[in-house]
């Protein structure tokens, strides 16, 4: 299994003290963290992409910009690029320019997105959210695959012999779907032969797991190679400490400021996707996806959730609430006590010289377990 860690950049006040990390801090910390990332031997940092709320991710191409200049190694990525609300054009041209600035070491996951109201900020009508990622990810396949350009849809100006600049550094870069709550995004990445990452973060796994299953299906339905059709999986937060006990009563107040947060935003009850299906950590921990304990139940959990997923990448997120030096820790833990004993029973072609899809400037490497022979 190959791991990722991703930051969506999320910078809303803490929920017992009231404190806000500056937002200067906040990115200079995600940069940090990507660095960190590559130093204990990660496969790759994702940033997300966000317009409203608590969130500084709006412009994701000029923090993965600052990544690529500090980083040699690990693979940069989006967690989601919302393309529903985005000009292909300039998303080719500021994700080819990450490209070429970290020379080749990009891949990235596109989607709609999860805030629904990034859609009247940005004068777009929602109701058509899955038309504009239709048309904008079969434009954006073109402009990075071919040059003189000409196109005709129904959603921004026709063109007529385009192309952008830069070009990708090697070739169009791989492009993933997120698949949260719709069966769309898991059929327009069959459709094309893509693969998808699960968010695997609010919900029961079943729901997951229907998208999933179905992908495959189509997929195969389709005719494309199999060998290609990687699954990613999120979770609901990562957070280690020696004992389960001990990471769930330290965790506790975090996980429920951001459950209390969540739920000023007044969301319909049955707003698939949106809020948390588990209230307290002990079901997020017990029943839900969130990767809360000791290195040992988060290994054995990462493990049961592939024996449901039989995914080949594992995205975690860290929360930005935590001290820094404990984020550190938690990373450190985490990449020492859970990766390399992850691996060591799941194996994937994803990223090695096997995969001959991958990012043209990165194949990753197996750590092995502490004693192993």
């Amino acid at each position: 299994m190959r791991f990722q860690l991703l930051d969506i950049v999320f910078n809303p006040p803490h929920p017992v003290t009231g404190e806000a990390v500056p937002p200067a801090d906040r990115l200079a910390r995600v940069v940090e963290t990507a660095v960190l990332a590559e130093e204990v031997g990660l496969d790759s940092f994702a940033v997300g992409e966000r317009h409203a709320g608590d969130v500084l991710s709006s412009a994701p191409t000029v923090i993965l910009g600052a990544i690529a200049a500090r980083t040699s190694r690990i693979l940069l990525s989006t967690g989601v690029t919302v393309l529903s609300l985005l000009d292909p054009v300039r998303v080719a041209e500021d994700l080819a320019t990450v490209d070429q600035l970290s020379r080749g070491r990009l891949e990235i996951v596109i989607g709609k997105g999860n805030e629904t109201l990034q859609y009247p900020l940005l004068g777009l009508d929602i109701t058509k959210q899955y038309e504009y990622l239709e048309e904008n990810y079969e434009l954006l396949r073109l402009l990075l695959s071919q040059e003189e350009v000409s196109w005709s849809g129904r959603h921004r100006p026709d063109l007529e012999r385009a192309t952008t600049l830069p070009r990708p550094f090697a070739g169009p870069f791989r492009i993933w779907h997120g698949s949260a709550t719709s069966q769309f995004a898991v059929d327009l990445a069959a459709r094309w032969g893509d693969p998808i990452v699960s968010a695997n973060a609010l919900q029961p796994r079943e729901n997951y797991g229907v998208l999933i299953d179905r992908y495959r299906e189509q997929y195969a339905a389709r005719g494309h190679d199999p060998a290609h059709a990687y699954v990613g999986s999120g979770s609901g937060g990562l957070f280690l400490a020696d004992t389960t006990e001990q990471a769930i009563e330290q965790f506790r107040p975090i996980y429920e400021g951001m459950v209390a947060r969540a739920d000023l935003r007044r969301h319909e009850p049955g707003a698939v996707g949106k809020v948390t299906s588990f209230r307290t950590i002990e079901e997020a921990v017990e029943r839900g996806p969130a990767l809360v304990g000791s290195p040992e139940r988060v290994v054995e959990k990462i493990l049961d959730y592939h024996a449901s997923f039989g995914h080949d990448l594992q995205s975690v997120s860290i929360n930005h609430l935590l001290e820094p030096h404990h984020q550190e820790d938690v990373l450190r833990r985490f990449a020492e006590e859970v990766v390399p004993v992850v691996q060591a029973e799941v194996s994937t072609d994803l990223w090695t010289e096997r995969d001959d899809r991958r990012a043209a400037g990165f194949t990753a490497v197996t750590r092995t377990p502490v004693g192993a022979a």
